[in-house]
């Protein structure tokens, strides 16, 4: 789980920004929103983050989804860029150092990692982790006379390193590459940074965007995983739509000569997938079905619908809570950006609600103009769990919390608060 992460010169952050899970001492919802790690950290599983639009509270988002990029990245070669977005609006921003922060916990373990980048290169990557209150380093790499530098902790509290497996992933590590992507490439036993690096590669969701086609990817989830089917059926029963049952399944396709020398020439299509499809001649689709019933005069009655002819709101449920439900069996960080994308209020906030009552290590960070929500505050979502950003002239985002202002127990409506501009984070 996230504890915190800082960022600087990325995208809109120019200046440090810092973005916390870590609950206050408020003890609504208590059992079920918060994760008790051990006596001193209780981490939130919901974070949501409001600011009008270009405010910059995609960017948040963005960081994340940055990072777990980054981690496994494998570059083409010397040249690749490492893809970083650093702050444009000035004249120097461009060119130097974006730089990151993370401190996370795999099970009740704690550990620090910093990362500094440009567009070409990493110049500082760390990795720390923690057996009291002083971080105890595993391995840091420096750019140093144009070549990358690892030390590790050989001194029996890090992975013991031999000084063969150290020239190994020295040699593999890309000055445009994480040093997670190079220890890949060999073969060794390194306990504490693998934790760290099955973590980030396992328990951090790809971000969905208001772009993100989240029908295929829910296509494939329920034409393999009929808890997952079950799961989304129960759900839209629940929130009235009359939808019934759901069937995806897995079709070939005969397909001309020059589909299948697309397919064969494109760089996305696997190896063993131009081979099958250079044998069989097909492709495979899903096709999936909507059982509808309904209530008539007769009594009830079932029809069956393509997805097509769903709503673009029945779409969007449906990938929504097929991803919430892989996040909650993964325990994984799921970002979402503009969470009330095609959908209404009442259902938004029913997506929440079934997310939040069931307790477990999963977060989910989700950016949101639905101000509604704020009505919600110590009764569905907790006062430490709202966010802003706000874009000063210059350009630079800002980031705080709710919890950053007095009095705010004491507003009748933290909504209206809102939209009178107590908090920023609307249009002036």
């Amino acid at each position: 789980m996230i504890q915190e992460i800082k960022i600087k010169n990325f995208r809109s952050f120019k200046e440090e920004v810092t973005f916390s899970f870590e609950a206050s001492n408020d003890k609504f919802a208590e059992d079920s929103q918060v994760v008790q790690i051990n006596e001193n950290v209780r981490l939130l599983r919901f974070a949501v983050v409001y600011g009008y639009n270009a405010s910059g509270k995609s960017n948040l988002l963005h960081a994340i989804d940055f990072l777990h990029y980054f981690w496994i990245y494998k570059p083409g070669g010397m040249d690749e860029g490492t893809n970083v977005d650093p702050f444009k609006l000035d004249r120097t921003s461009s060119n130097e150092p974006t730089r990151f922060d993370l401190i996370f916990y795999v099970g009740n373990t704690k550990y620090s990692y910093q990362l500094e980048l440009d567009r070409q290169q990493v110049y500082w990557e760390k990795l720390s982790y923690y057996k009291s209150t002083q971080p105890i380093m595993l391995f840091e790499r420096r750019w140093e006379n144009n070549q990358s530098v690892i030390d590790f902790n050989n001194s029996g509290n890090g992975d013991k390193v031999s000084a063969a497996v150290k020239e190994l992933i020295t040699i593999n590590c890309l000055k445009n590459m994480s040093f997670f992507m190079a220890r890949n490439q060999v073969n060794v036993s390194l306990p504490l940074i693998d934790a760290a690096k099955d973590w980030m590669k396992g328990q951090i969701m790809p971000a969905i965007y208001p772009h993100t086609n989240l029908t295929n990817y829910a296509q494939r989830r329920t034409s393999t995983n009929q808890a997952i089917t079950k799961h989304i059926v129960d759900f839209l029963h629940e929130a009235d739509f009359n939808i019934t049952n759901i069937q995806s399944n897995v079709i070939n396709q005969v397909i001309s000569d020059d589909a299948i020398k697309f397919f064969l020439e494109d760089a996305n299509t696997t190896q063993e997938e131009k081979e099958r499809i250079r044998k069989e001649k097909t492709i495979r689709q899903i096709r999936t079905i909507f059982e509808h019933t309904i209530e008539t005069e007769e009594g009830k009655e079932t029809y069956s619908m393509e997805w097509e002819n769903e709503s673009v709101g029945t779409m969007r449920t449906f990938g929504l809570e097929a991803a919430l439900f892989e996040t909650v069996q993964t325990q994984s960080l799921l970002p979402i950006d503009e969470v009330d994308t095609s959908l209404h209020p009442k259902l938004l906030e029913k997506i929440l609600f079934e997310y939040l009552r069931t307790p477990s290590r999963t977060q989910l960070l989700v950016a949101t103009h639905n101000d509604g929500l704020l009505d919600l505050v110590d009764d569905l979502i907790r006062k430490d769990s709202v966010w802003f950003t706000e874009k000063k002239k210059s350009g630079v985002t800002d980031l705080y919390k709710l919890t950053d202002f007095r009095g705010v127990n004491r507003l009748s409506s933290i909504r209206e608060a809102y939209r009178n501009k107590r908090f920023g984070a609307t249009m002036n």
